[in-house]
């Protein structure tokens, strides 16, 4: 890092203060004179790591922003107050508005081709390419992982199982790029300066992966649009999209075999079939199909607990269901472990089980039924409230005044 960086232009020191369990903004970052970049991974959709992007253009309001591509609908685009998004190539491929994914293994020349030479400090989003950037010596690249490519990495014998690519020219052309892609994705990691990740899990896949230590720093929830709600109804909730990790026929399938147990399931996706058969035409198990936001927050605050049976880096709408005052049951691998309090802590907000299997789910509701009034609403509340946006403001611009410095 140059002198001039670490001298001209440093950001102001926050100073912050705590209400509760909540961070409070007390200043906004300024960066005078320092030339910022953000670099997303693709704009499609606004979903989880849009939301990061979000926040960090709050705490940068003078950052550029690029993008593999960018092909987010008008009415999603308020966040980028009308900032011109600077793409690669490949927004201009063939089909590409549709099937950018497909073009995965030009992605590391194309995140390679944007130049952020002019930039003093850039902070890439990396979910799967944006890290791989390339910065000069006197840069400085803070990186924020929502988690390596678990397809090229942990999960690719479970990826390629489920995609039907066990056998065949196309099975082999996709194992040799994936190995490929790890050699790519290790090399461009030692590339960053400074790695921060989503969730301790996701540090720890990233050690793994690339032999690097990373701070963590939770993603920003809106916890504001979720309120919560003292008094429940006599069901549990599950909600998501159904696809193969998500598990959710292992839920639905615990469910059948206890009829006194009601369960509600929103949702629909790929698995949705295997979903409903899971359930056996079981009376005490309602789908409800895809539904409106208002509707799946007023199913979150009524709810006796949600239910989650999948392995996530991180898991944002089990922090949603804290907000709402509900307490989680859910598989006690990944990101969860940050975010539930079990039993063991002061005041439990959840349970967590350790198989994906019938019984272990079975076992955890018996426990769940337990703990009893042991877990309230304001406890649950309480513990969402650690996840905030500008708690998350907080810690990403202390992160950068600390390596700028």
């Amino acid at each position: 890092m140059s002198d001039s960086i670490a001298v001209s232009t440093p950001i102001r020191p926050l100073g912050r203060h705590e209400v509760g369990a909540t961070w409070v903004d007390a200043a906004r970052p300024a960066v005078p004179g320092m030339r910022i970049a953000i670099v997303h991974e693709w704009l499609q959709t606004f979903a989880g790591s849009e939301s990061v992007l979000e926040q960090l253009l709050l705490c940068f309001p003078s950052a550029d922003v690029f993008a593999v591509v960018d092909f987010m609908k008008p009415e999603d685009r308020g966040f980028l107050k009308g900032r011109k998004v600077q793409t690669s190539f490949i927004q201009r491929l063939p089909a590409a508005k549709k099937l950018f994914r497909h073009y995965l293994g030009l992605m590391p020349m194309a995140i390679e081709q944007l130049d952020v030479s002019g930039y003093d400090l850039i902070i890439s989003s990396s979910h799967a390419v944006a890290k791989g950037v390339l910065t000069g010596p006197d840069q400085i690249h803070v990186s924020y992982v929502h988690s390596p490519m678990r397809y090229i990495w942990d999960l690719q014998h479970q990826y390629l199982k489920q995609a039907g690519l066990r056998w065949g020219a196309k099975a082999l052309y996709v194992r040799w790029l994936f190995a490929r892609l790890r050699l790519w994705d290790v090399s461009s990691a030692q590339h960053v300066d400074h790695f921060i990740a989503n969730s301790g899990y996701i540090a720890r896949r990233i050690k793994k992966a690339y032999a690097r230590d990373a701070v963590v720093i939770h993603p920003p929830v809106d916890i504001d649009g979720f309120a919560p709600r003292d008094q429940k109804d006599d069901f549990f909730l599950l909600a998501g999209r159904f696809v193969p990790y998500k598990r959710a026929d292992l839920i639905v399938d615990s469910f059948r075999q206890q009829p006194h147990r009601r369960l509600v399931v929103v949702g629909d996706g790929p698995e949705a079939a295997r979903v409903r058969a899971a359930a056996g035409g079981a009376p005490n198990i309602e789908f409800r199909g895809v539904v409106a936001k208002k509707e799946l927050v007023d199913l979150m605050q009524r709810a006796r607990a949600v239910v989650f049976a999948a392995e996530e880096d991180f898991g944002i709408t089990m922090v949603e269901a804290q907000a709402c005052g509900t307490p989680v049951i859910a598989y006690g691998r990944g990101g969860v472990t940050d975010i539930i309090i079990t039993e063991d802590g002061a005041t439990p907000t959840g349970v967590l089980f350790d198989r994906q299997e019938p019984d272990s789910v079975i076992a955890a509701l018996e426990t769940f039924d337990r703990l009893g009034k042991t877990m309230t609403s304001g406890a649950c509340r309480e513990n969402a409230l650690r996840f905030s946006r500008s708690r998350f403001r907080n810690e990403i611009c202390d992160l950068v005044n600390r390596v700028v410095a």
